[in-house]
């Protein structure tokens, strides 16, 4: 039920965002101006499947992060795994600025996959009850990531760059031609829902999953692949989204538990519904101008968060 309810949510919004923008589209205008028909099939249509996608892979991202690092404070954004994708993005714009997407999406998925390594390494070392220590480990770290490359984006003139990457979440560019790289992400967050179990299980800790049998290094491996896919295809083409990994997959939870098997596909939806909710407030709140879904999303998603700190568990 909870399932086709934010199914339902996710396709009354996706209707919305086909109509909803500078120019007024209605079902009688794709009838009468064969214009609008373009402008659906070119921007409306690619904008809106950026959006779901977008949002449903990093929610599902941010649950399979959670499990594999053993806390629900942490997100891709917030453990350097996009930092360390727009290290690799920038590093492949100063070194081979003509180089086809396929290395800069591979050079920002290993880049990624490095920061991840990285924070998992570093939190290795804390104290096991040392909870709240995690995500300040993966703040500092993201903080330190972020310096590095903004330092050499201001040393080679690519500021902007750099701010587009990491703090802009922005769909407004998006038309067809230029988002497709957002399916890999797509699939990629597909795959985490085959291996649910294993995730789950390795939730419970390296020993205890290996215990039930589980090759827990494995299953690290492929959530840190995921993970790392997800992050660098989100943050080459229209930048990270805040809070999307952190709140859709704890406001799943404490409706329907830990039964990853099951509620990944809410996750999904959600994570999708979230995004395409707050692109849509973006493009009315100033209208006809826009403000980025990610500065909406980070309004919205840490008052969510705060939510979620101060409001008791129950059930």
């Amino acid at each position: 039920m909870i399932l086709r309810l934010m199914l339902l949510a996710l396709v009354a919004l996706m209707l919305a965002s086909l109509v909803v923008g500078a120019a007024g589209m209605g079902p009688a205008a794709l009838l009468a101006d064969p214009q609008a028909g373009l402008l659906l099939a070119v921007s409306r249509v690619p904008r809106t499947a950026a959006v779901v996608l977008s949002g449903a892979a990093l929610a599902v991202a941010g649950v399979v992060m959670q499990q594999v690092a053993r806390n629900r404070f942490v997100e891709p954004g917030t453990t350097g795994t996009a930092e360390g994708a727009a290290l690799g993005l920038l590093a492949v714009t100063l070194l081979a600025p003509g180089a086809p997407v396929w290395i800069k999406m591979a050079a920002a998925s290993g880049a990624a996959l490095a920061g991840a390594g990285l924070f998992l390494a570093l939190i290795r070392r804390l104290p096991p009850r040392e909870v709240l220590l995690v995500p300040i480990v993966g703040l500092v770290l993201a903080g330190v990531l972020q310096s590095v490359a903004s330092f050499i984006a201001w040393k080679a003139d690519m500021m902007q760059l750099i701010g587009i990457w990491l703090m802009s979440g922005e769909f407004s560019g998006v038309i067809a031609g230029r988002y497709e790289l957002l399916w890999i992400a797509g699939a990629a967050a597909a795959l985490a829902w085959f291996a649910a179990d294993r995730f789950a299980i390795l939730g419970l800790g390296e020993r205890t999953a290996t215990g039930l049998g589980l090759n827990a290094a494995a299953v690290m491996r492929l959530g840190l692949g995921v993970v790392s896919l997800v992050t660098a295809m989100v943050v080459v083409t229209v930048g990270m989204v805040p809070f999307v990994g952190l709140v859709v997959p704890n406001l799943v939870s404490r409706v329907m538990g830990d039964d990853l098997r099951a509620s990944l596909p809410v996750v999904a939806a959600a994570g999708g519904a979230l995004v395409l909710a707050c692109d849509l407030v973006g493009r009315l709140v100033r209208h006809p101008y826009e403000v980025p879904a990610g500065t909406v999303l980070g309004v919205l998603g840490s008052l969510l968060f705060l939510w979620l700190l101060w409001r008791p568990v129950r059930g």
